[in-house]
């Protein structure tokens, strides 16, 4: 990665989250929209006077939600990377807004791996890089729950052997 007298040339991250979490993302983006659109169809059916007109924009919604749900998580899939190496985690997220987060091993504070009911359902977790930064957090998503638990293992200890005060 170094170039020269102190540049440093960055290359994209390389690992993909699990396949597996292309399904945790339509099931999220399916309960997102379940949520609203059952609210409009019970409307629709129930209210008296009868509003028919409400599940109109119900059906829409419907259709919409399931179109985001089958196309964007590929999408998410092919655009989120991440990477750990001696001296920095990488992550590249975002599909229309490109993100690029860089942690430096020196600046990681704690290493957190997060277990939600969904992603215990799909034998996913995510690991959340804290750092010093103004920004936030770092989070790798999508990632198999052995992969998580061995790359929090991985940044515990390289952290500890890395210089630097954590600030």
């Amino acid at each position: 990665m170094a170039t020269g007298e102190g540049t440093v040339r960055l290359r994209p991250p390389r690992n993909a989250p699990a396949r597996r979490a292309v399904g945790w993302w339509r099931v999220r983006c399916l309960l997102l929209t379940a949520a609203p659109v059952a609210v409009l169809g019970v409307l629709g059916a129930l209210v008296t006077p009868a509003r028919p007109w409400l599940l109109v924009p119900a059906a829409v919604l419907a259709a919409v939600g399931l179109s985001v749900a089958v196309l964007l998580p590929l999408w998410w899939f092919r655009t989120h990377r991440w990477e750990v190496t001696d001296e920095a985690v990488y992550v590249r997220t975002g599909v229309f807004l490109r993100e690029w987060r860089i942690a430096p091993m020196s600046r990681i504070q704690t290493v957190d791996t997060v277990r939600g009911p969904l992603e215990q359902l799909f034998g996913l977790a995510t690991v959340t890089v804290t750092t010093a930064s103004a920004k936030g957090a770092v989070k790798i998503e999508g990632l198999g729950h052995e992969t998580a638990a061995d790359l929090a293992e991985r940044l515990t200890r390289i952290t500890q052997d890395t210089p630097g005060d954590a600030t």
